[in-house]
């Protein structure tokens, strides 16, 4: 019952904040750059000399951690200092202390649930990708290599993101993922370019 009630609350605080929207987006361009980081990191071991799996899951790791505190970080002080800003010029406009009100309570918890989403989608996204290389490592046996089956999964997100987006702006979201795919092809026509 409680959580219910601090979802309900958290709803009520992203709405009367404007806020939905930019959790949304935060989340997307946070996990389409934490998709396209992996993608870049095992294509980069791909094409040069072979590594054990472990370097290959260590510097995924790395790179995914730094991505999530980045993410927490960058989104919690911007985020911070707009939603202060804001709470400032309503004050100002309504000529009283706003701090105990919701819009007081919406600009000190908005700025957790953005650098929450922020964090939360490059470390979900690589988790994913680097799944089958944590599966390898293992033991576990595969239908393919595990660093085509980890790009094949990044390229499958890139899609899926560009899915969503179609989905939120209305438009046809198999154009819309496909688009999101070409970015990501042409990202690892790049690097295997660069590559060789």
């Amino acid at each position: 019952m409680i959580r219910l009630n601090a979802l309900r609350q958290l709803r009520f605080l992203l709405r009367i904040s404007h806020s939905h929207g930019i959790v949304r987006r935060y989340f997307v361009v946070n996990g389409f750059d934490g998709a396209l980081t992996m993608l870049g990191i095992i294509l980069g071991f791909w094409v040069s000399d072979p590594a054990p799996l472990r370097v290959v899951i260590a510097a995924c790791v790395g790179a995914m951690v730094a991505l999530t505190v980045s993410g927490i970080s960058s989104a919690f002080i911007s985020e911070s200092a707009e939603r202060q800003r804001d709470l400032a010029a309503l004050e100002t406009a309504m000529a009283r202390d706003l701090d105990d009100s919701a819009h007081g309570r919406a600009a000190r918890w908005v700025p957790w649930v953005v650098a929450i989403a922020n964090g939360s989608a490059p470390l979900l996204l690589a988790l994913l990708i680097i799944a089958p290389l944590w599966l390898a490592e293992t033991g576990l046996p595969l239908p393919l290599s595990p660093l085509l089956l980890s790009v094949l999964v990044a390229l499958a997100l890139m899609f899926l993101l560009g899915v969503y987006l179609g989905r939120i702006a209305g438009v046809s979201v198999w154009r819309s993922g496909l688009r999101t795919l070409l970015v990501a092809l042409v990202t690892a026509g790049l690097i295997l370019l660069l590559g060789d």
